[in-house]
């Protein structure tokens, strides 16, 4: 069987001697030349995503003013970021909806105003105390003005999301996108073949410390994403059959773009925050490039009714399916549409190997690997009796 170290990886990166592809052009190198010798010939294989993830944000640490203030309720461009930390520090979300705009601008919009280098409006108040007497403070920020400024994404790059339909005679405004009424449409959200988790899912080489691409920028993986369900049902080449995995994500925010990481508007539902994700998967054994040869055809998916409010399944696809543009439900076609963009998710797997292979990028070995096994706990209604 054929096996590579990190070290041996990392060494051929140093030297300008790695072969280096895509989680597509790997495909074409299988097909070819069969999993051993790709296992051989490769040593890097890059994936990638770029999609709406609502659980999103970003730590601020504004400096300290004269006379110092403790900060208590903290407003960016009218947003509110959390200030329940430190004298300076905040966090704000990608959701948080502005008091005067409402989702047309939100945290989202801050984080890449910011972002950009442009001014953003900071009002904060406290009551003051002996050693923070001042009471309220209103300025105007950069990226530039300020001490750290960090992306902390706690839920990014969902395994195997579900697709999403409305079966009611009523339009609907979800997370999802708008889906028309009478099962007029399907909307998904990934990047299939192409996808971070879907390439590596039993999480051999993505855990904590993993080195990424995020939003331009180098990132890491900082911890097991919130909802993270390691102990979700498994199909053939270990690929989840329902919703599973997800990463909490960190990085610099003042080295990030805007090309790759974007506000965004849902239609009468709320602010979100595409995100773009870059994850290498270095070729170590055979069981490695296994996983690497998943193909959209090979991934399924439900397909949920939001109309019902236990969000129930009427249907499994593939990604094949849902990338062809229709798919066939009780004899109807129906049109699908993805909120991600594949495009853009190619776009960032190019960046993340030119960036391998110019010796700029070295593969870091999880300091801890995700557990297996993990399932999720819920809230439970309960009723509290009336005196």
């Amino acid at each position: 069987m054929v096996t590579k170290t990190y070290e041996e990886i990392n060494t051929r990166i140093k030297n300008g001697e790695a072969v280096v592809v895509t989680a597509e052009e790997i495909l074409g190198i299988i097909d070819e030349i069969g999993i051993e010798e790709a296992t051989r010939k490769v040593d890097v294989v890059t994936t990638a995503t770029f999609g709406p993830m609502c659980s999103s944000g970003a730590f601020l640490n504004f400096g300290h003013s004269s006379p110092p203030i403790r900060m208590e309720h903290v407003m960016l461009n009218q947003v509110e970021a959390y200030a329940g930390l430190a004298a300076v520090d905040a966090y704000i979300g990608a959701t948080q909806e502005s008091v005067d705009r409402g989702y047309e601008y939100g945290g989202a919009h801050v984080i890449c105003d910011l972002i950009d280098g442009k001014q953003v409006h900071l009002k904060a108040r406290a009551k003051g105390t002996d050693c923070y007497p001042r009471k309220e403070i209103d300025t105007y920020i950069t990226k530039d003005d300020i001490n750290e400024a960090y992306i902390y994404n706690p839920r990014n790059c969902y395994q195997n999301y579900n697709a999403a339909i409305n079966t009611s005679g009523k339009r609907l405004y979800t997370y999802m996108g708008v889906l028309s009424a009478n099962q007029g449409n399907v909307t998904y959200s990934t990047s299939g073949e192409l996808s971070p988790l879907l390439n590596d899912p039993l999480y051999r080489t993505i855990g904590i410390g993993t080195r990424i691409f995020l939003g331009g920028a180098i990132g890491y993986v900082s911890w097991m994403g919130t909802q993270f369900k390691s102990g979700a049902p498994r199909g053939e080449n270990d690929v989840p059959l329902t919703p599973a995995g997800t990463l909490a994500l960190s990085g610099d925010l003042k080295a990030m773009s805007t090309k790759y990481i974007k506000p965004a508007v849902f239609e009468h539902y709320g602010t979100s925050m595409f995100v773009g994700v870059g994850i290498p998967i270095p070729v170590l054994d055979e069981d490695i490039m296994r996983h690497l040869s998943i193909r959209n055809s090979d991934i399924t998916t439900n397909v949920i009714d939001y109309s019902d409010p236990n969000h129930g399944s009427i249907k499994t696809v593939t990604y094949a399916e849902l990338r062809s543009g229709t798919v066939d439900i009780d004899g109807k076609k129906i049109k699908t549409s993805s909120l991600s963009s594949l495009k853009k998710a190619r776009e960032i797997a190019a960046e993340l190997k030119s960036w391998i292979l110019k010796g700029e990028f070295m593969i870091q070995e999880p300091v801890h690997q995700f557990e297996e096994g993990n399932t999720l706990k819920g809230l439970k209604d309960v009723k509290k009796e009336v005196k």
